[in-house]
C-alpha cells in the first residue's frame, strides 16, 4: 500500500506535551545552564491519509490551499473583557457550520461566527490519528505518541460532543464526532466510545443514507467491532461510491465471516479497478490461500515491515 507523506502544518500544545521530549545538553556546559527540550517527530502514517484515493492529496491539505488561495478579509475583533483591546485576524481558516446543515461546508475566513466551529486544528490532529488508528489494531510503536494522541483525541471528543447534543448538529460537527469516536474505540480508551460512534452513525445516516464517508466508516467499524454481516450493505455502498480502502474493509469483512471466494472476488475487482495495488493485491491472495482466514491489517504491517 502506498502512503502520502504529510508535513503537518499545526500541532497542538496539549498533544505535543503529552508525548515524551528528549533532553539536549552540552557536556562541557556549567551545571546551571538550562536544559533544552526536543519534541519529537510524530511517527509516519500507517493507513493512506486519504482513504478515497490513494495517490490523491488528503482533504485537509486541500481544504489548507484552497484558504491560502482564497482572498482574505481582515477581521478586527474587540475583547469582551476590555474594550479597549482588539485583536487581528488576518488568515484564512477552516471554519464549518455547527448547526442546522445536512451536508459537508466548509468556508475559508479568518474566524467563526456565530453557530460556526474553526476546525483547522482539529482536522489537523485527526488526520494524524486516522493514519496510525483509522483500522483496528493501532498502528503505534511509541507508548508516549500513544498516549499524547489518546490524550489529544479526549480533548476534542469532549468539545465535539458538547456540539453534537443540539438535536440540529451539521453534518460536519456529526462525522467529526463519529470519527473520533470510532478512532477512540480502535484505542481501547473505553466502551462508551463504542456506544457514542452507532450513536452518531444513526444520526448521519438518517441525515444522509447514501454519504460515501458515513457508509464507508460505519462499514468497517461494524466489521471489526464483531458486527461483520451487518457491515455488508454499509461496505457495498462505499465500494459502488469509490472508496477505494472500502473494498479491502470488505475483504477483511468477508474473511472473517470465512467467506474466502468473496474475499478473493472482492481482492481481484480491486486490483482491475485500482491496477497501482497489484503487488498488494497479489501478497494478499498468497496469504489467503495460504492461511485461509487471515487479517488484511495485520498482513499490511506485515508487509511494510518487510517480514514477507
Amino acid at each position: 500500500m502506498r502512503l502520502k507523506p504529510i508535513a503537518t502544518m499545526l500541532m497542538t500544545a496539549t498533544f505535543l506535551s503529552a508525548c515524551s521530549s528528549v533532553a539536549v545538553k552540552n557536556n562541557n556546559s556549567h551545571n546551571n545552564d538550562p536544559i533544552v527540550f526536543n519534541e519529537p517527530d510524530v511517527s509516519p502514517a500507517f493507513y493512506a491519509l486519504n482513504p478515497f484515493n490513494y495517490t490523491a492529496p488528503p482533504a485537509f491539505e486541500v481544504d489548507l490551499k484552497q484558504a491560502a488561495a482564497a482572498p482574505v478579509t481582515k477581521m478586527i475583533v474587540t475583547s469582551h473583557t476590555d474594550p479597549s483591546k482588539t485583536a487581528t485576524f488576518d488568515t484564512n481558516r477552516l471554519i464549518v457550520p455547527t448547526l442546522n446543515s445536512k451536508q459537508a461546508s466548509m468556508k475559508y475566513v479568518p474566524l467563526a461566527g456565530q453557530d460556526e466551529l474553526d476546525v483547522t486544528q482539529i482536522d489537523d490532529f485527526l488526520q494524524l490519528v486516522e493514519g496510525k488508528a483509522r483500522h483496528y489494531p493501532p498502528q503505534f510503536t511509541d507508548r508516549n505518541e500513544r498516549r499524547g494522541f489518546e490524550s489529544k483525541l479526549r480533548e476534542i471528543s469532549v468539545q465535539l460532543d458538547t456540539l453534537a447534543a443540539n438535536d440540529n448538529a451539521s453534518y460536519d460537527v456529526l462525522i467529526r464526532a463519529f470519527k473520533v469516536s470510532v478512532m477512540a474505540r480502535n484505542l481501547d480508551m473505553g466502551t462508551q466510545f463504542t456506544t457514542k460512534s452507532l450513536k452518531y452513525a444513526q444520526r448521519l445516516l438518517k441525515m444522509s443514507p447514501n454519504d460515501p464517508t458515513t457508509n464507508f466508516w460505519f462499514g468497517f467499524s461494524l466489521s471489526e467491532g464483531g458486527g461483520q454481516r451487518e457491515a455488508i450493505p454499509y461496505l457495498d455502498k462505499a465500494m459502488k461510491a469509490n472508496v477505494q480502502e472500502a473494498y479491502l474493509s470488505a475483504v477483511n469483512n468477508y474473511l472473517f465471516l470465512e467467506q474466502r471466494k468473496n474475499a478473493l472476488t472482492t481482492l481481484n475487482n480491486y486490483k482491475v479497478k485500482y491496477p497501482e495495488e497489484t503487488q498488494v493485491v497479489d501478497r494478499l491472495t498468497m496469504e489467503i490461500q495460504k492461511q485461509g482466514r487471515t487479517n488484511v491489517w495485520e498482513n499490511l504491517t506485515a508487509m511494510k515491515q518487510g517480514r514477507y
